[in-house]
């Protein structure tokens, strides 16, 4: 059996009072989500186990059965591997955001507008320039998604750090970069992040990319370090199944990388509201001819939800609906093809962060028998026949294996 996971970053959210009660899901027009829902069965997944971070590549990590309580390697190393960047046994890598910190000291963008890519390549550039060294350096990757990388064995990953997406609207002297351990390399990583990154302020204030901007790139932010990954491989773990993923943002692709998927790269693919919907479709059906499984992520309603713009996100429901969901089921009308649709974690509107609540979740495909769930929303889908799941139930069931 072949199937579809359509994976809307940060849909799932909570009822709203500007929205009668509904929740975004509930409130955006969602017909071909819905058509899934009423077709199938429904449930729930915890994709956020206890005690990791409330990330992205958690998340994804989980609904593809990699077992992050027991693989996770850190975001950083991650789309080191997305990149092409070959870690040594001594290098630790970081996720890098390019932020906005304003004259107060508070973080107020964690994507500082989400910069361009040419203007963020550009200012990455210029940071190698001037700071790096044999032990440091820095790689540009998706607009504010960039890599730091220190070389040798001075250096610690294990550190403590503060999501910049979960941060905003905080003093940055409140999310301080802490040693998770009492060795001299992690307080010797801390202490030399911390020059790095106020020399790194400094630079970035006087560049003439980011005078008369609202939201300037004038700050770093490195989190969620990590060495040189390894997961388990996608064949191996689904007895020589084969999947193909779609995204267009480093981390879901670093861990497509790591597993042995085959990642599909699609031009103009930018994760926000312009990315090429029409190319991830057509890149879905080519997959899926020689490919078991086809993991089609969309990152917009994501970033929707940690700007707190609620229009937007109503926008990028419908869009994800409309322009990904609806047309790839049209092209495959009537071909033995499982679908299942559901969000990596919930991004509430009101907060701006990700939340540990099971995500919901819609299964359709041949000899499925129905439950009595009309829609897909959050508060319908626990209600449906599927039950709650984890682990790497989902991708079983996608695949016939169970």
């Amino acid at each position: 059996m072949k199937g579809i996971i359509f994976l809307a970053d940060g849909m799932a959210d909570e009822p709203l009072s500007e929205l009668g009660g509904k929740t975004p899901l509930e409130a955006a027009a969602t017909p071909a989500m819905d058509a899934i829902a009423r077709a199938g069965v429904n449930g729930t997944f915890l994709t956020l186990p206890e005690g990791l971070p409330t990330s992205s590549d958690v998340a994804n990590m989980s609904v593809l059965g990699f077992e992050p309580e027991r693989n996770y390697p850190g975001r950083g190393p991650i789309e080191a591997v997305s990149q092409g960047l070959v870690l040594g046994p001594e290098d630790v890598a970081w996720r890098c955001n390019l932020v906005t910190v304003s004259p107060e000291g508070v973080l107020t963008d964690y994507s500082a507008g989400h910069i361009d890519n040419a203007v963020s390549g550009q200012l990455i550039a210029d940071l190698e320039r001037e700071f790096g060294s044999e032990k440091v350096s820095f790689h540009p990757g998706v607009s504010y998604r960039n890599l730091l990388v220190l070389h040798g064995p001075e250096f610690s990953s294990h550190i403590d750090y503060y999501k910049p997406d979960s941060s905003q609207g905080i003093p940055v002297s409140e999310l301080p970069l802490t040693v998770l351990d009492d060795s001299a390399e992690a307080a010797y990583t801390v202490k030399f992040l911390n020059e790095l990154s106020r020399k790194c302020s400094a630079f970035l204030a006087a560049h003439p990319l980011n005078q008369g901007k609202s939201s300037p790139a004038n700050a770093i932010w490195p989190w969620s370090p990590g060495r040189r990954p390894r997961l388990p491989q996608f064949t191996e773990k689904y007895v020589g199944r084969r999947g193909a993923i779609i995204s267009a943002v480093d981390v879901i692709k670093g861990i497509g990388k790591c597993s042995g998927m085959t990642v599909i790269e699609v031009p103009g693919a930018t994760g926000f509201l312009d990315t090429n919907y029409e190319g991830k479709v057509a890149a879905a059906l080519k997959a899926l001819a020689d490919h078991d499984l086809v993991y089609l992520h969309v990152e917009a309603i994501d970033e929707c939800s940690h700007m707190g713009d609620l229009r937007l996100k109503l926008r990028a429901i419908e869009e994800f609906d409309s322009r990904i969901v609806a047309p790839v089921r049209a092209a495959l009308a009537g071909q033995p093809v499982n679908y299942l649709v559901l969000p990596d974690h919930p991004v509430p509107i009101q907060l701006r962060k990700h939340t540990t609540t099971p995500v919901p979740v819609a299964f359709c495909g041949p000899g499925v028998v129905p439950d009595s769930v009309s829609s897909y929303s959050e508060r319908l889908a626990p209600t449906g026949s599927l039950g709650a799941h984890r682990g790497d139930e989902l991708v079983r069931l996608v695949l016939g294996l169970d």
